[in-house]
């Protein structure tokens, strides 16, 4: 039996509504879940443009640490975070810790 090759696809075929993150809730596929330290975070926005998912929110919420005033801060969408860790993996001062996702009651 022969399989054919890449000259015997159809052409065109397309995924027409591929399924992401951000149109569907994906978070309740976590184990673990990632955790931002306030404190240690530099805002260096590494977390945010490495996040598949576009979990990691950066907001305008101003926030003071050590004398030193921030004028954003970043959260996560715990919606969409399905705990993949590149964010805690690529953060330079390991302001993210990943922690076990607790029991949704």
């Amino acid at each position: 039996m022969s399989l054919g090759g890449v000259k015997d696809l159809v052409q065109g075929a397309l995924i027409a509504n591929p399924p992401t993150s951000l149109r569907n809730k994906t978070g309740s596929w976590r184990v673990m879940r990632p955790v931002i330290d306030q404190n240690s975070c530099i805002r260096c926005r590494i977390c945010w443009v490495f996040c598949p998912d576009g979990a990691i929110i950066e907001t305008d919420q101003p926030y003071e640490v050590r004398g030193r005033k921030y004028n954003l801060t970043y959260i996560v969408n715990y919606d969409y975070c399905k705990g993949c860790g590149i964010c805690a993996a690529e953060c330079p001062v390991k302001a993210i810790k990943m922690v076990p996702e607790v029991e949704k009651l």
